[in-house]
């Protein structure tokens, strides 16, 4: 069952009782996330859409891409749900490496799906995007509805006003995205976002130039190695192909 707690957070103010006990409820929810993902390595985040089947030939490159990125080192971070979510997780998957998800709460369409090694389901949209973005040096935006474009974009946002670092942003589906790329060239000819911002943009269908923008990009950041679990809190790691080939720290 769907709870009814965002419709009355944002349905304006609520007793000091009720709003006291929402915060302490998101506390313990973003507490449930870190607790989940804090040992899953560095990731690549792929976003897309939970209704392409597969046979579908986006469902194939999302397998592909979640296999290259895994056969870089990275974990393969996904919403966790259907279509090209699956798709992702189960290339990474087959290839040896570490599938992650980050599920989310919905009324229709959204289970977890079954080639992921850890997953976490989340009530808040907020918080499931902050699980998205924390883990992860690059983010990739499969073919997808609003959902797709809300993460992606809010990564892309991040990165424009310097919330997180400059990471890679590759959009795949060319055709699939060709009046997004209009619409943001016409926001440059309009003055609302500059050409610094559309260059943080790369378009590809090739998922083998996707990786390879990745691989190059992250040498400028370098990689933080996952702490230590402690075995008296009950934490684990997990174990698979994780050997980034980039360097292990960060200037």
């Amino acid at each position: 069952m769907i709870k009814n707690e965002e419709r009355q957070l944002y349905a304006g103010p609520q007793s000091r009782w009720k709003e006291l006990v929402f915060v302490f409820r998101i506390i313990g929810e973003f507490i449930r996330g870190f607790r989940a993902l804090h040992f899953i390595g560095p990731c690549v985040t792929i976003f897309g859409s939970a209704r392409f089947e597969e046979g579908h030939p986006y469902y194939k490159l999302a397998w592909e891409m979640g296999e290259a990125v895994s056969f870089l080192g990275f974990t393969v971070m996904t919403g966790g749900g259907p279509g090209i979510m699956e798709a992702a997780n189960r290339g990474a998957k087959e290839a040896g490496g570490l599938s992650v998800g980050c599920n989310i709460r919905l009324p229709m369409e959204q289970k977890h799906n079954p080639y992921l090694d850890r997953f976490v389901t989340i009530d808040h949209f907020f918080v499931r995007k902050v699980m998205l973005f924390k883990y992860s040096y690059a983010f990739i935006m499969m073919p997808g509805g609003f959902g797709t474009m809300d993460e992606f974009f809010e990564a892309l946002t991040l990165i424009q006003t310097g919330k997180i670092q400059n990471f890679p942003l590759i959009v795949m589906g060319t055709e699939y995205w060709a009046k997004l790329r209009e619409l943001v060239d016409g926001m440059l000819k309009a003055g609302t976002i500059s050409a610094s911002d559309v260059r943080l943009l790369h378009y590809t269908d090739s998922v083998e130039e996707a990786a390879a923008f990745i691989a190059a990009a992250v040498q400028e950041f370098g990689i933080i190695s996952p702490p230590s679990p402690l075995k008296i809190l009950g934490e684990e790691t997990l174990h698979g192909k994780t050997d980034v080939k980039v360097p292990t720290h960060r200037s």
